[in-house]
């Protein structure tokens, strides 16, 4: 049998086929995860990108080849998840540029938009990196290139690049060391050739299901009832949240910070103060914010001075949602109720990810207009990225990715974005994010911030403590499934049975000659008492350290600390 061409309702059942096949394989590639952590997500945000494109060619009848490759690039592009799924979602819409010009798809065509795939795909990607999906994706379309001047057979093209992305993909641990150490082949390389494999199947007329389960990650159920009164049960202890700049008219030492930050301890909590030569920012939550700025005026003049009544805005919000599910539960004739006024476009707010009831009460104290639940466990998409955004009423938004997996997608819900601007801080972990934060200053203009806010990132160390899901082998550390882990920003720090050893372990990996600050942000699975015994022992053993124990909440990790 020969094949020299594919019109639109074969390549719809080949891209169906291969999303099928990369979901039947997704917890699989999940475990080529290079770090044996409980998160390893690889498969399942490529599985839920190409599945919010299938979805989007499953609604689609008896398509052209246009409304085909709309549909994947679409699908897939708002769908994106972690980078290897934003890169597969480049793939596809480098792909589909060419397939879109033509009726039917040949073995030059096919050639043409395999070249254009990854010529897209690298341009998306800052830094390219060689022994990845990108590097599988090259070698298929280089032996594209090559059999488009030997064959017009479909079915021999695709056999023979198949085979080349597969020996590509065999060849990626003597690329990248890290793949090589922990026994396994690049995951994203490993889903893009299921893909593929899953293509071809259909190509070749073998029998697929294409019944498609399209359901996302299941939450937990929570009446609208029982959310409003634990709204209301919640308790404030101190109702204004206060925010000024001290525009300093002498010199503010260290000394002089402590005692300030001593003093706001002693009048309330959520204190950030952060000072340079000539400015320091103060954020407290306080029941007397005078008592704060009296304070503050000994140093120097005040500006930029923001007072909200937390216990004002948190009633009103409850009203508003009781009127809300009142309104939900009436019959649809009823009349629908006048809407409150919006409020006054501001000139710029913050969407960050997050995860942990704590971290995420930090994050909104520091000036965050919405969350975006996600991040290790759960990468948010492209498209959960720009439903945020247009929650915030502001001209300009800067988007906190809170996680190295989701900067690739908050940059293409940006480059989407036509009504705002949109700026991305690359933050990769949640401490970054705060200190991104505490360096935003309202006066300055959203260039003159991200430049700040990007240098004042690169200064903060993070490790996360949490346990080995298989056993495998890192920079010459062995790790056994059930290990505790202490995870750097570039590798594994530390290994070992003992959960406090690792930990101080790693911390102590972290903090030089000038480090100042060190922040431990306790999990769902951790109690302040074990957190301040690190505390403790670190100010005991670095008595000029500064360090701060706070309730993160978030869940896999015991323990995030940065190092500043």
């Amino acid at each position: 049998m020969e094949i020299n061409s594919i019109n639109a309702a074969l390549f719809a059942k080949m891209f169906l086929a291969g999303a099928a096949n990369l979901e039947a394989k997704k917890e699989w590639i999940n475990e080529l995860n290079v770090f044996p952590v409980p998160d390893g997500d690889t498969g399942t945000n490529m599985s839920m990108t190409i599945m919010s494109a299938a979805k989007e060619v499953s609604a689609l009848e008896n398509p052209d080849m246009k409304a085909l490759a709309k549909a994947i690039s679409s699908g897939s592009l708002r769908g994106a998840r972690g980078n290897s799924g934003v890169i597969l979602s480049q793939l596809f819409r480098g792909f589909t540029k060419v397939i879109a010009n033509y009726d039917v798809i040949t073995v030059e065509v096919m050639a043409k938009a395999l070249e254009k795939a990854v010529d897209t795909a690298y341009k998306a990607v800052m830094k390219p990196k060689e022994g990845t999906i990108l590097t599988v994706a090259k070698g298929a379309a280089v032996k594209g290139l090559e059999l488009a001047d030997t064959t017009t057979d479909l079915l021999v093209f695709a056999e023979e690049v198949i085979k080349e992305a597969d020996h590509v993909l065999s060849k990626t641990p003597d690329m990248l060391p890290v793949l090589k150490q922990a026994g396994v082949v690049d995951s994203g390389g490993q889903g893009l050739v299921e893909v593929l494999r899953g293509a071809f199947a259909a190509l070749q007329g073998k029998e697929i299901d294409f019944n498609l389960e399209i359901t996302p990650k299941a939450s937990p159920s929570i009446s609208a009832d029982s959310y409003i009164d634990a709204q209301a049960n919640q308790e404030i202890k101190f109702a204004y949240c206060t925010q000024f700049l001290i525009m300093l008219e002498k010199p503010f030492s260290s000394k002089k910070e402590q005692e300030f930050k001593a003093y706001l301890e002693g009048i309330g909590d959520s204190i950030v103060v952060v000072a340079d030569d000539e400015i320091v920012k103060v954020h407290v939550h306080t029941n007397d914010p005078g008592l704060a700025m009296q304070k503050g005026l000994t140093y120097g003049s005040l500006t930029t001075i923001i007072i909200e009544n937390m216990k004002l805005e948190r009633d009103e919000k409850i009203s508003a949602m009781k009127e809300k599910e009142m309104q939900s539960g009436e019959a649809s004739s009823a009349p629908a109720a006048a809407e409150a006024p919006a409020e006054p476009e501001k000139e710029m707010g913050f969407v960050a990810v997050s995860i942990g009831e704590g971290l995420n009460e930090i994050l909104c104290g520091l000036g965050v207009d919405y969350i975006i639940e996600g991040g290790q466990t759960m990468n948010p998409s492209t498209d959960d990225v720009l439903q945020a955004i247009d929650k915030v009423n502001a001209k300009n938004v800067f988007i906190l990715p809170n996680n190295k997996n989701i900067v690739l997608a908050a940059n293409q819900a940006a480059s989407l974005c036509e009504d705002k601007n949109i700026i991305v801080i690359p933050t990769k972990t949640i401490p970054q994010g705060i200190t991104a934060l505490v360096n935003f200053i309202p006066d300055q203009s959203p260039e003159e911030n991200k430049k700040r806010m990007t240098e004042e990132i690169a200064l903060v160390k993070t490790g996360q403590v949490t346990y080995a899901v298989r056993d495998t082998e890192i920079d010459g550390k062995e790790i056994h499934q059930d290990d505790f882990m202490g995870i750097g920003d570039k590798t594994i720090l530390s290994v070992g049975t003992d959960k406090k050893a690792v930990t101080m372990e790693m911390i102590e990996a972290m903090i030089d000659e000038d480090s100042a600050l060190v922040s431990i942000y306790y999990g769902e699975e951790a109690t302040e008492d074990e957190a301040m015994e690190f505390s403790d022992m670190l100010m005991e053993k670095y008595p000029d350290l500064e360090v701060e124990v706070n309730a993160g909440g978030q869940p896999i990790y015991y323990y995030v600390v940065s190092v500043e």
